[in-house]
């Protein structure tokens, strides 16, 4: 709680509806017309932390809110911190009867600091005046330690975080943000600090204060000053004999403070040997012109070795915190944790006070939610530097061509989005209303991110993919195709022996080659792109050879198939694979699986992963478990490996089209390197094109995917359908 806003931090369990897929008993029956496995809708209950901001006008409505849905009859204490832990103590007691147990400001900001860097990807960035997207998301190191937090609120304090639990204050000022709205209502008779940063973005501090250039006609060369530096603060008010405007004076006020902060800020950053400096505090806010002013300074006084770094959710570590303290018995740190996109509203780009329009009259504007994740997610052990791992191809942000297309693109696949989630429930009263209400909540997400593309971190067709099936799971749409791959899983498995008998009886070097079309033609089956599902639903007969035929000859858009036929010829059978399989039905199992059985049969153990929830018809862990059984009934190969655990079926912790390699299943992570696993294969679009694409790994590498966006394969120099198989040996 501080002077002007209260951010609220609290759990809930969130009953939601879950697909599950469970294998009939088929004994005794003839399962010619039968489906291969049930299908079933359940309800699932799972935790979600929410952070809502309260400006402190409306502190009655957030204590009305605590009392009807957040206070029992269990409830005791309420956690709080900051100031108004202090101001609002006896109102909050004689409102909610509950006894308030004030934290440690300090211990609750760097408590809800390293949540947010651990669990949110896109959580810091840097702030670029002059680019087309002022904010630089950065990747997140997976040691997030150490690091130096400056904490600019009233003054300034400055702490070194070493660890977990290990943090100290190693300096401060009592020149801040309270400094800033004290001389800036002086000077302006301006009494609101936001009104205060509206006339400072306005101002011109030159006009105020004395440059260089002023003093010595131009660059002082000697010491390597440009002319336009800032010589002295104020410097002109001494020797002009005029008025100032209330602009000039508080641009030239927030200079010389921030430059103050950022130089003291950059002396004990290279005191201590730290290279991450964080900001927060309400001087930041999200302002643009503070985040401005802080960075040239930083950047100036370190030379370009330092960087002034800003996070996303800076205004909720201290609650995120004091939850997190108050939560120690259940130790949310245990568990991974995901951003809610259906139910965050971004990062804002305007105060909430200069737009007072832009929100409701309960005083909140800023809404954060994040769901506790069943497992724990780790980096794959296999990236190359995981500190320098970019899972995306394309950062929508920075590229306004790609951004305008994609946005595009997922407009006008909205309606077919919403039409296919009221389709897949038929005996539900409510489908359409809902569907109605995803597809309005995902247009407007849409329409934000065309004014604030950065809104959710580095805007990516990943992002643009996993919002849309967050909306889609608000609103109890958990599995829109199952019933296609349902279908489309049982015609394959038909298929499967013919194609294993076709491809026994081609010599060795043919067989090769026909496993790699098979893999390829398996991935054009993708309900995801537009040019594949109008040919799904237009021509239901297009199958498995009509697929071949739609690829392009060799030599293919990215082609290293020659060098993999040379490694297989002349190098030993690797030790293990890992295979991230991408879509149900024809893909899986006439395309991923006889390549598996020619691996099995090298002698090559496989790890195959699969998606924990669903996504579009990408094919589901415990879908495959039930399709992998159907297999090794038909064949001996894959029996004998799934027996002899040489063939390892797991869930990747992911429920996306798209694959981030840092943030896959513990499970998983472990299994890789207990079976010295020693070459990976990424197939499909989404994880080996729109992510991966130039992921560095420290092992044999294959990235396989056609392209079934027109606009990306011109984009890539080919056509429709074009062919990307990338062999990547890591350099000694």
């Amino acid at each position: 709680m501080s002077g002007s806003l209260t951010k609220l931090a609290y759990y809930s369990t969130v009953q939601h509806k879950v697909a599950r897929v469970r294998s009939f008993d088929h004994s005794g029956k003839d399962i010619e017309n039968e489906p291969l496995y049930e299908i079933s809708v359940q309800e699932e209950i799972t935790a979600r932390l929410h952070f809502i901001k309260f400006e402190n006008t409306y502190i009655e409505t957030c204590l009305d809110f605590i009392k009807d849905h957040l206070v029992n009859t269990e409830t005791k204490v309420i956690k709080a911190t900051g100031g108004g832990a202090y101001k609002f103590k006896d109102l909050i007691e004689k409102k909610l009867g509950l006894k308030v147990d004030k934290e440690d400001v300090m211990t609750c900001l760097i408590k809800g600091c390293n949540f947010v860097l651990r669990n949110i990807p896109h959580e810091v960035f840097a702030y670029q005046k002059d680019s087309d997207t002022e904010f630089r998301f950065q990747t997140n190191h997976p040691n997030i330690f150490p690091y130096l937090l400056v904490n600019i609120g009233s003054g300034v304090s400055i702490v070194k975080v070493e660890t977990e639990d290990k943090f100290e204050w190693i300096g401060g000022s009592s020149i801040g943000g309270g400094t800033f709205w004290g001389l800036g209502a002086l000077l302006t008779k301006t009494k609101k600090f936001d009104e205060l940063l509206q006339l400072a973005s306005k101002g011109q501090h030159t006009n105020v204060d004395m440059l260089v250039k002023d003093v010595y006609g131009g660059a002082y060369q000697t010491l390597g000053l440009s002319g336009n530096l800032i010589a002295s603060s104020f410097g002109k008010s001494t020797t002009a004999d005029k008025e100032f405007s209330k602009e000039d004076m508080a641009k030239s006020l927030l200079h010389m403070i921030s430059n103050d902060i950022g130089q003291l800020a950059c002396l004990y950053a290279k005191l201590h040997n730290l290279d991450k400096i964080y900001f927060g505090g309400f001087f930041i806010r999200g302002h643009p012109v503070t985040m401005r002013t802080i960075t040239y300074s930083i950047n100036f006084f370190s030379k370009g070795e330092v960087q002034a770094l800003f996070l996303r959710h800076e205004g909720y570590l201290g609650a995120i915190g004091a939850f997190l303290k108050g939560a120690e018995q259940d130790n949310p740190n245990q568990y991974s944790w995901g951003e809610n996109y259906a139910g965050s509203s971004g990062l804002m780009s305007t105060s909430p006070d200069v737009y007072p329009m832009q929100r409701t009259r309960s005083g909140t504007f800023d809404m954060l939610e994040m769901d506790r994740l069943e497992r724990p997610l780790v980096n794959l052990p296999l990236l190359k530097d995981p500190s320098a791992y970019i899972p995306d191809t394309v950062d929508l942000t920075d590229d306004a061509m790609a951004r305008k297309y994609w946005l595009t693109c997922f407009e006008e696949a909205l309606d077919g989005v919403a039409k296919r989630a009221a389709a897949s429930q038929p005996d539900s009263v409510d489908a359409l209303e809902r569907a109605e209400k995803f597809r309005q909540k995902y247009w407007n997400k849409l329409q934000t991110l065309r004014q604030q593309p950065f809104a959710y971190g580095t805007l990516t067709v990943r992002s643009l993919l996993d919002t849309r099936e967050h909306c889609l799971n608000e609103f109890n749409f958990p599995d829109p195709y199952s019933k296609v791959k349902q279908k489309e899983n049982g015609i394959a498995l038909k298929c499967f022996q013919s194609v294993i008998e076709s491809l026994d009886s081609l010599g060795w070097e043919e067989r090769q080659f026909a496993l790699v079309k098979g893999l390829l033609a398996g991935n054009v089956f993708d309900w995801g792109a537009k040019a594949v599902s109008d040919v799904l639903e237009s021509e239901p007969q297009f199958g498995f050879e009509e697929a071949k035929s739609k690829l392009q000859e060799r030599p293919w858009l990215e082609d290293s198939y020659s060098q993999w036929l040379e490694r297989l010829k002349e190098g030993p059978p690797h030790k293990c694979a890992l295979i991230f399989a991408d879509n149900s039905g024809i893909d899986i199992i006439l395309g991923v699986f006889p390549f598996v059985r020619e691996l099995l049969s090298r002698g090559t153990e496989v790890i195959l992963a699969c998606n924990s929830g669903p996504a579009l018809n990408d094919v589901t862990y415990s879908e495959s478990l039930i399709v992998t059984e159907r297999i090794a009934a038909m064949d001996p190969v894959i029996q004998s490996a799934l027996r002899e655990e040489k063939l390892l079926l797991v869930q990747t912790g992911s429920s996306s089209p798209c694959l981030d390699l840092s943030r896959l299943d513990k499970g998983l992570a472990v299994l890789v390197r207990e079976r010295k696993t020693d070459l990976v294969i990424i197939e499909g679009m989404g994880r080996a094109i729109h992510t991966n694409y130039y992921a560095a790994l420290k092992c044999e590498s294959l990235k396989l995917a056609v392209i079934k966006n027109s606009w990306l394969a011109d984009r890539l120099g080919g056509k429709i359908f074009s062919v990307i198989f990338k062999y990547e040996v890591p350099c000694k």
